[in-house]
């Protein structure tokens, strides 16, 4: 990510943007030899930095002091460099095709993470866990059926971010305040070749669609848009790292931790899980850019204001950098979590109890029993357990209870079978295996090749 939006990549992406329009001008008639066009070609990466600072602070103009410094090693082609265009010819197209790269970088990185929570999610799809509302506990849910909900939102941001990919729109060839007069007046008012420049010129940069209309620049809404995509993928993160640190309070979940990693200076035993703390920083910074690109594109007045430029070299890239570690985190994460089954039973079994005595009560009706008389009784024994649990600390023991109450001796013999957790977990194990098979599976297949991608990026704790 760093490389994309590196000065490398941008100037050098001036350099192709200029010499696709000298092509596409020479291919409808604009007097360009080849001989330029190959000086053009030859020297898109030979760009001497220090000449163009020397340049821009003569000029105390970026795009002219590159406009000298590619001229200055394609001598041949200075004259026709730039010919037509306005600064946001390279500027705006230059930032959107950044957009589009940085796009597929996150789309990769999306899919690779989705594909490691699924391999958590089978594996855990059928051990009871207790579920959650208001932060208390609630009827069971399964380990692997919580990890799917933490999919879900991914595959969303994959769909907006795979949208964007494919209608992202090129700025193109518009002139100083979009109306194209530079270029209508290059070509001796023939609309025909003006239409057929700005589409070669945005063909030969990667682009099926350009902007219908602009004024000087693409309108910002775009950037709203991509910062808008960037933040659900923080609040995707945030979500599925937040149950992570309040699942390693409960000794549940764990993310890695390494053989020498300390937790605190002073408290030696501290395991803290730092890589989803460092989660929820991130993205809690990138859920803080669409207001700011929200405001710009308001207060753009009329064809263009300048007032855009500054905040924009700031946010984009830094919505798209933080992204972009908060993806290398959550793959870290997801490979490398732990669980611990024998807590997570054990929290399970103390709220259990609780839970199984509507099935109790049924089954003692079933069997004879008065309901009114048996609901009494379940709820006498239950305020006594629970202050037992509040109270003196002590395990649960509402089951001893009613294994000692002879008002339900029709389940005695099978109470255990009756607080069984697979019993409480209803379709969570098999929305499991039709989430995986009907919404996930079709991605990654579709995704393939991008699975295939070395991931490159490491994680430093």
């Amino acid at each position: 990510m760093s490389a994309v939006f590196s000065p490398a990549m941008k100037f050098t992406t001036w350099r192709k943007l200029w010499l696709a329009l000298a092509t596409s001008e020479k291919e409808l008639g604009i007097d360009i030899s080849d001989e330029q066009l190959q000086q053009m070609k030859d020297n898109l990466y030979n760009i001497d930095f220090a000449k163009a600072d020397e340049y821009e602070s003569k000029f105390r103009h970026d795009v002219m002091g590159h406009v000298h410094a590619f001229g200055e090693v394609a001598e041949k082609a200075m004259p026709i460099i730039h010919l037509g265009a306005t600064s946001c010819y390279v500027g705006d197209n230059t930032d959107i095709i950044q957009l589009k790269e940085a796009l597929k970088l996150v789309q990769r990185k999306l899919v690779q993470t989705i594909a490691i929570l699924k391999d958590f999610a089978e594996k855990h799809k059928d051990l009871p866990t207790l579920g959650f509302t208001h932060y208390q506990p609630a009827q069971l849910t399964t380990v692997g059926k919580r990890c799917t909900l933490w999919i879900q939102d991914l595959l969303m941001d994959y769909e907006r971010v795979t949208y964007e990919l494919e209608n992202l729109p090129m700025r193109g060839v518009k002139g100083t305040t979009g109306t194209q007069a530079t270029f209508l007046e290059l070509f001796n008012g023939d609309h025909d070749k003006v239409k057929q420049l700005n589409e070669k010129v945005c063909a030969m940069m990667g682009f099926t669609k350009c902007v219908p209309v602009s004024g000087q620049t693409y309108t910002r809404k775009i950037d709203y848009h991509i910062l808008s995509l960037l933040s659900g993928i923080a609040q995707s993160a945030y979500k599925m790292c937040g149950d992570i640190r309040l699942l390693a309070n409960l000794k549940e979940v764990e993310e890695p931790f390494a053989k020498n990693q300390i937790g605190s200076s002073a408290m030696a035993y501290k395991r803290n899980p730092m890589r989803s703390e460092r989660v929820c920083s991130l993205s809690r910074y990138v859920m803080s850019l669409p207001p700011s690109a929200a405001n710009t594109h308001a207060n753009q007045w009329f064809e263009r204001t300048l007032d855009d430029s500054a905040i924009r070299r700031i946010i984009l890239p830094e919505g798209f950098l933080a992204v972009d570690v908060v993806l290398n985190l959550l793959m870290n994460i997801a490979d490398g979590m732990v669980v611990w089954p024998n807590v997570v039973e054990k929290h399970v079994m103390e709220e259990l109890p609780f839970m199984a005595t509507e099935v109790i009560l049924m089954e003692c009706v079933k069997a004879g029993g008065d309901r009114q008389e048996l609901h009494e009784a379940i709820r006498v024994h239950s305020m006594a357990a629970g202050a037992v649990v509040k109270g003196e600390g002590k395990p649960n023991d509402l089951m001893e209870r009613i294994a000692a109450d002879s008002l339900f001796a029709a389940v005695h013999d099978k109470l255990d079978e009756l607080v069984d957790p697979k019993l409480f977990i209803g379709r969570a194990n098999v929305q499991v295996d039709d989430f995986l098979t009907d919404e996930v599976n079709p991605v990654l297949e579709k995704e393939a090749a991008l699975l295939d991608k070395e991931v490159v990026d490491g994680v430093n704790v």
